[in-house]
Order: structure tokens, then C-alpha cells, then sequence
């Protein structure tokens, strides 16, 4: 199999079904980075930025699938990461 057909399967088949259509889970996704960046008001994202726009990413998904164990366990874990870059 293709790493293309590989991918249309996941986009097309499971994460569809637990995160939604992709454009509705994307645009919840870019509301929540735009108000994150713009709270920020910084001209560079850091480490801690990444890390914490990615949990956002994890808890737009968990919006539509709130008992996904895997976006609950990444959402902890790049939690974890801020701390981690705080070292």
C-alpha cells in the first residue's frame, strides 16, 4: 500500500469518525491556535507555544469524541512537555 492510499484511509476512514469531518474539527482548531496566538501578542512561538497549541489541538478533537483515551493521554503528555521545556 502507498503512503498515500495509507493516509486516505486514516483521513477518510477512523479519524473522520472520531474527530469529524475534518473541516469542521480544523477551523475549531484554528479559533482556538488564533486566540492562543493572539493572546500572546509575541512576534516568535517558543517550545512551550508548540506544546501548548498542540494540547489545544488535542482538546478541539476531544470536543467531538470526548472519551478518545489516546487525544485525553496525548493532551496530558503535551502538558507534561511544557514542563519538561521549563527544565
Amino acid at each position: 500500500m502507498s503512503i498515500l492510499d495509507e493516509a486516505k484511509e486514516i483521513i477518510y476512514g477512523d479519524r473522520e469518525k472520531t474527530y469529524g469531518h475534518p473541516s469542521k474539527n480544523l477551523e475549531v482548531i484554528a479559533v482556538m491556535w488564533t486566540a492562543y496566538i493572539q493572546s500572546r501578542n509575541v512576534a516568535t512561538l517558543t517550545a512551550q507555544d508548540v506544546a501548548l497549541m498542540m494540547t489545544l489541538l488535542k482538546v478541539a478533537r476531544l470536543a467531538n469524541s470526548p472519551d478518545h483515551h489516546d487525544s485525553l493521554v496525548d493532551s496530558v503528555g503535551y502538558l507534561a512537555l511544557v514542563e519538561r521545556c521549563n527544565e
